[in-house]
């Protein structure tokens, strides 16, 4: 049995819904642990295109079981628009999607506060997604948030007022900012009503169903969502997601034991972006950040923002590998770079006339400058490359660089942005993590 969290080593946008899609030949089930609506993970294959928001990647892949783990809050509302926009894609879910009964409902008021707040800070914005995770994640934490299996009972309704009364004043408290009232507790007891029953064909004790099928000898990939410098813990704070992105967070998150977690594969981006606001040291502005944007495609899933590009940066990808035990490494969007004369890579930080070649917090608060190593490009086309060898001898040492630096093997390399454009390459590392399992993943691109 294996269960394998895949996590995204920069600020999330890495490309984590396709190494999903592909690895799910070696497992049983996937599972999120984290998040909500806010995360947008991406899916091709063939001519189909898809975007996922709170429904795990595996969920194309036919006969594959899903859940959406208690350390995830969930708009019903979302997740009701998304199944129904799978549905009619022809994608079966019935008997294979469940939902956490423990997962914390994104209440009716939490994307106005959102909102609010962030109209409130000004040019201190985060630049949050506006869905109301901050708030739900909040209303967790302080006792006054609702799980979806609490929703529609009479201890909700009972606790329902004190809830929408403590909201109402803090939006009171923000009108300046163009904030909007909350509804009643009357009007949101009854759509929580209505969510109640439609939910209830999916609600369930997920934490049984997985250590069941654990019993059972099944393995379960666990998907990740934003990226580990969004963690609330480890990330560039306050300009962070609500919840722990990282790959502890999934056992927090599902219910599984940490020793019942066997490894992790971080996926890396071979630049660098970020969306919203808050610390990018290797951020390029001009021609290079609108030639990586173009190429790269690199909009917002979920809120078609530009994203904001730049070189990659091994020092904080260390830091990365460190924090999640990440043992092999999926590099994506090698394609990307193909024109290049030149790749710079962030090998270092200057602070003074110190360089320094570990990633710290006080970087985060301090004046400093990214040290550089150029590399070579290649200025061939490697779109769609599936076999090592046929990689240009630059785009090859390129990668073993980053290996050197990073210390994780790149195992998968993501060519184009379908599932069959992956190179696999076979090692000790993804052997580990996927036991016997490896060439269904190969036959299964």
């Amino acid at each position: 049995m294996t269960n394998v969290v895949i996590i995204g080593m920069q600020w999330g946008d890495e490309g984590k819904g396709k190494i999903v899609d592909l690895l799910c030949p070696a497992f049983d089930a996937v599972a999120r642990y984290q998040g909500g609506h806010n995360a947008g993970h991406t899916v091709k294959f063939g001519d189909q295109h898809f975007s996922l928001h709170l429904i795990p990647s595996g969920i194309l892949r036919p006969g594959m079981r899903c859940i959406l783990g208690n350390g995830m809050v969930i708009s019903p509302e979302a997740f009701f628009r998304e199944l129904e926009k799978l549905h009619a894609a022809g994608v079966v879910t019935e008997g294979r999607l469940f939902v956490s009964n423990r997962a914390h409902a994104v209440m009716p008021y939490a994307p106005l506060l959102d909102q609010a707040r962030e109209a409130a800070r000004g040019k201190d914005k985060i630049g949050t997604t506006s869905r109301g995770i901050g708030p739900t994640y909040e209303a967790k934490a302080s006792r006054y948030g609702f799980r979806l299996g609490d929703l529609g009972t009479p201890l909700f309704e009972q606790r329902l007022p004190r809830a929408v009364e403590r909201v109402a004043a803090e939006l009171a408290s923000l009108a300046g900012t163009g904030a909007e009232e909350a509804p009643s507790a009357t009007e949101i007891a009854a759509v929580c009503r209505d969510w109640a029953e439609r939910l209830r064909p999916f609600l369930k004790d997920t934490e049984g169903l997985l250590h069941a099928w654990g019993e059972a000898g099944e393995s379960v990939l666990l998907e990740g969502a934003q990226g580990t410098f969004l963690d609330v813990d480890h990330g560039t704070f306050p300009f962070v997601t609500s919840s722990n992105s990282t790959a502890g967070g999934a056992a927090i998150g599902t219910g599984l034991p940490p020793n019942a977690i066997t490894g992790a594969v971080g996926v890396l981006k071979a630049y660098a972006t970020r969306v919203g606001e808050g610390p990018f040291a290797t951020e390029e502005t001009g021609e290079v950040e609108a030639h990586l944007r173009q190429r790269g495609n690199e909009y917002g899933t979920t809120t078609g923002r530009p994203r904001r590009c730049g070189w990659l940066d091994v020092v904080s990808a260390r830091y990365s590998r460190r924090i999640n035990g990440i043992q092999a490494i999926a590099l994506t969007k090698l394609d990307v770079l193909d024109s290049l004369a030149e790749i710079p890579v962030c090998v270092g930080y200057r602070v003074g006339g110190t360089v320094h070649r570990e990633y710290s917090m006080e970087l985060e608060h301090g004046d400093f400058e990214p040290v550089y190593k150029t590399l070579k490009g290649w200025q061939r086309e490697t779109v769609g490359t599936l076999e090592w060898e046929a990689l240009p001898p630059e785009a090859r040492d390129y990668i073993d660089f980053i290996e050197q630096e990073v210390g994780a093997s790149v195992s998968l390399i993501s060519t184009g942005p379908r599932r069959e454009e992956t190179l696999v390459r076979r090692g000790p590392a993804l052997e580990h993590l996927l036991e016997t399992r490896l060439d269904a993943v190969i036959a299964g691109r």
